[in-house]
């Protein structure tokens, strides 16, 4: 595959002179490929959340962004990832999500792990009825781990491993949140939807973290919670986002609403705020409620939006449930449209990457800027590689 390497100097100069990202950073596979490392692999990236592997020895497959991986929860109740692949012939090890009974035995030569990915039986590999050979040591050939992190119940992930600790990279979202570290609570089977989206994955992440498209994309949030109730977020290198003045908690037809946060400050009594936490991984955080949204690259222009409601207690009303997952749902499907619109706009040749809104645009452009530095950063170190 020949290289694009885009220009990205005007991406990162102030926001009042600077263009977004070049056309090729949503339809070239080349550069889809590069921001694979520079973006996602060499990051704190979200993968999916520990809610779904709720109890012990359940394992979910999953793939991401090519990579075969394996969420599992181990008999001691913690939640790892691992390359899905036996360490013996690259074989898949886990198809659909199921429950582990015993071991994670491959399909092919039965070779079997624990759920904490220890190499426990090689059955006949010195030979028929000899489980074991002098040159396979089992203490080495464990399944691949992937470093992994659990924050707000997202499980992030770094694949490359070199990473700063998840605490350090993560410091910034963490402190204007230390409010809300408290337990979460899945809302369950009703609180979970899927958005399949035509998109480039960045799109997505752009959309989300600005409130400047509220009047004419989301009429029915911005009646009561209007643009000029809104702020810009901004956190260079780390998070974007926007955040509201106005919540206005849902109920139901007893004038019921769901039970909020213990200790908030007064400011979350009408106040909400919504982060774009780089790259890939979009947060809520309400009085009564937060949800967490993983945006998982299936492809150049393909998104898939898996989206988690969580709740302060346990055990909240059914029904409420249900119309705050209609409510989000809601809003979230009016972006469909602008996404998959502006994928099919970077296809117009003289499209310059557009220009920011100084007084509007910050989280736009901090986000693109974020990249364009990440992506200029991984070529200087490939190229210094060479």
């Amino acid at each position: 595959m020949s290289r694009n390497v885009t220009d990205l100097s005007q991406v990162r100069l102030p926001v009042d002179r600077a263009n977004g990202l070049p056309n090729a950073h949503y339809i070239d596979e080349s550069v889809y490929a590069e921001e694979r490392q520079a973006l996602i692999f060499t990051q704190w990236a979200g993968l999916a959340v520990a809610a779904d592997v709720p109890e012990v020895g359940d394992a979910k497959p999953i793939q991401f962004m090519d990579m075969p991986l394996l969420l599992v929860r181990g008999k001691d109740d913690t939640v790892r990832v691992f390359q899905n692949i036996c360490r013996h012939r690259g074989m898949i090890l886990v198809e659909e999500a199921r429950k582990i009974e015993g071991a994670i035995r491959c399909p092919y030569h039965s070779w079997c792990y624990g759920t904490d990915g220890r190499l426990v039986s090689t059955p006949h590999v010195g030979g028929p009825g000899q489980n074991t050979h002098a040159s396979i040591d089992r203490d080495t050939l464990g399944l691949v781990e992937v470093r992994s992190h659990i924050w707000r119940d997202v499980v992030w992930i770094n694949v490359s491993g070199d990473a700063p600790a998840f605490e350090d990279a993560m410091a910034p979202a963490m402190q204007r949140w230390a409010e809300f570290e408290k337990p979460l609570y899945h809302g369950g089977s009703d609180s979970v939807l899927t958005l399949e989206v035509n998109t480039n994955w960045k799109l997505a992440v752009e959309n989300y973290c600005e409130s400047y498209h509220l009047p004419w994309v989301h009429p029915g949030l911005n009646s009561y919670s209007r643009l000029e109730d809104h702020y810009n977020i901004e956190e260079p290198g780390a998070f974007s986002g926007q955040g509201t003045m106005v919540y206005r908690q849902i109920t139901n037809e007893n004038d019921q609403s769901f039970p909020d946060f213990d200790g908030l400050s007064e400011k979350w009594d009408t106040a909400a705020e919504y982060l774009s936490i780089y790259p890939n991984v979009l947060l809520g955080a309400h009085r009564d409620h937060a949800f967490a949204i993983i945006l998982v690259p299936e492809g150049l222009d393909r998104t898939v939006e898996n989206i988690h409601l969580y709740y302060a207690q346990p055990h909240t009303d059914s029904g409420l449930r249900q119309r705050n997952a209609q409510l989000w749902k809601t809003v979230f499907e009016e972006d469909i449209f602008v996404v998959e619109g502006m994928q099919k706009g970077r296809h117009a040749s003289g499209f310059d990457g557009g220009r920011f809104s100084p007084a509007m645009d910050g989280p736009t452009h901090c986000f693109h800027e974020w990249v364009a530095g990440k992506v200029d950063h991984w070529r200087a170190m490939d190229k210094a590689a060479e």
